[in-house]
């Protein structure tokens, strides 16, 4: 294969497994290391992926996406970890926002069950997860599901969200720089989230540090609209603190 189709099958493999590895990449390839290296490193410039010590792993864009399955099967012990300190967050907070996706989900799962709570979630596995809590009460937005993450979308929901003002909100991205804020890959998912941000009080962002530096299609949120950025120890402690000038606390867990 030539240069081009080389590196189009190293962004295939990456997207399939969430991350790729230099030295598989060159033995299955039948190319170096360096080669692996030089193809990785342009790709990155390009936007399509973020690398990492030994391989790279993929930024989700317009064109692609990961699905709810694919997330619950990475960096899941830093997500439990994340999750568990994002709700300890949760303060006096009566009502609570949980976005899609796969560690919202476990920061729903973390919340404290021998109080009352409000929540509202576009996510229908958290809902379904929470409804049979006996002191929670679940708002579900309604509009279009989105398969790949189970989740609604469009201005059915953003329309309920207009008439709410919520305590707290437990916000995810796809991406997330000190230039560009909170991205997304898609229009009608970056709306909703605006709309969260619009009517919350309080906001925090969770998600592994891989997430840190990528920039995705649509920007939704600045970093400054954030009280906690809630992440990794994979976030180096000088860039954490480079976002924590910004405004927002940072946590590394």
């Amino acid at each position: 294969m030539d240069a081009e189709e080389r590196r189009r099958a190293i962004l295939d493999a990456a997207r399939r497994s969430g991350s790729v590895d230099v030295a598989k990449l060159a033995a299955d390839l039948g190319v170096s290391k360096e080669t692996v290296r030089r193809d990785l490193h342009l790709l990155e410039e390009h936007g399509l992926v973020r690398r990492t010590h030994g391989g790279a792993h993929p930024v989700e864009s317009a064109g692609f996406e990961t699905t709810l399955a694919v997330r619950t099967t990475l960096h899941v012990p830093e997500k439990s970890r994340i999750a568990a300190a994002a709700a300890d967050l949760l303060g006096d907070a009566e009502t609570v926002y949980i976005d899609e996706g796969y560690t919202p989900q476990l920061i729903a799962a973390a919340l404290p069950r021998d109080r009352p709570l409000t929540v509202v979630t576009s996510s229908l596995a958290t809902a379904g997860a929470l409804a049979v809590c006996d002191n929670m009460t679940v708002l579900l937005l309604g509009g279009r599901v989105r398969g790949g993450t189970m989740a609604t979308v469009d201005h059915w929901a953003t329309h309920m969200l207009s008439g709410f003002v919520i305590d707290l909100a437990y916000v995810g991205a796809n991406g997330i720089s000190r230039e560009y804020g909170l991205t997304t890959p898609d229009p009608a998912v970056s709306e909703i989230k605006a709309q969260v941000i619009r009517v919350s009080r309080r906001r925090v962002f969770s998600g592994v540090h891989t997430k840190f530096g990528a920039v995705s299609f649509c920007r939704f949120a600045d970093v400054t609209q954030f009280e906690a950025i809630v992440t990794d120890t994979g976030l180096p402690t000088s860039e954490a603190h480079r976002y924590s000038l910004l405004g927002p606390q940072v946590i590394r867990v």
